[in-house]
């Protein structure tokens, strides 16, 4: 089974290739220019290393939220084209829950953290069990005092909000708070990739005409609209 997924949940957007557990190829870039511009692009460019076309993709991975809502809307908009033109299969995986897998098998919770503006992060909280993480925090958005009040034990934070954040969880957690390598701290389209692939396994499979970004709050233009 060959997987192609797509992750645009920050800035640091990219694309993945596997066939069944093998990565064959994974970009990532941290650049300014949209998504809109360069993914495409970007993919193209992942098949033709891959030495694969389009129509030998059969599931398409999509990081489906939290995060950027421009980024969120460009990656789906992108893929659902891409499974339209193909007839390919179609997987959403939780950015956050992808962005987890960057710290599988660390001893202490995982923490991933995007940055939600206003003072607020999108988080999660995940533990490695067995060969898999479980939910200790359900993804939302939160205040970065509200979600260090309550962690009370060492905690592995990863993530542009924790970029952001690093000397405030520091003070408040002292030794406490560890942080990922710099590797670490950025989404991986592989884990997304990775996850779809389990997913596909299950048949898992999402709708493509009805799913939608899992924005988990509204834009800010929403909460404008109906202040007015």
């Amino acid at each position: 089974m060959k997987i192609l997924a797509i992750e645009t949940s920050t800035m640091l957007g990219g694309v993945a290739v596997m066939d069944n557990n093998t990565l064959i190829a994974e970009s990532r870039i941290n650049v300014r220019t949209t998504h809109s511009e360069r993914l495409l692009t970007e993919i193209d460019h992942i098949l033709s290393l891959s030495n694969l076309t389009i129509g030998d993709i059969d599931v398409f991975g999509i990081a489906i939220g939290p995060g950027s809502f421009t980024g969120l809307r460009v990656g789906l908009s992108t893929v659902k084209g891409l499974v339209y033109a193909t007839g390919a299969k179609l997987v959403a995986v939780p950015s956050l829950e992808a962005f987890a897998w960057n710290g599988a098998f660390s001893p202490y919770p995982v923490c991933p953290l995007l940055d939600a503006r206003r003072k607020e992060v999108y988080a999660g909280i995940f533990r490695w069990s067995g060969n898999d993480f479980a939910r200790e925090m359900e993804e939302r958005p939160i205040a970065m005092d509200d979600l260090l009040a309550g962690i009370t034990g060492t905690t592995l934070f990863l993530g542009e909000g924790a970029v952001i954040y690093g000397d405030m969880i520091r003070e408040r957690l002292q030794e406490k708070a560890v942080f990922g390598s710099p590797s670490q701290m950025v989404p991986s389209p592989a884990n997304t990739a990775h996850l779809a692939l389990l997913k596909a396994g299950k048949e898992e499979f999402a709708d493509p005409v009805s799913l939608s970004p899992l924005y988990i709050r509204r834009s800010e233009a929403e909460m404008k609209a109906e202040k007015a």
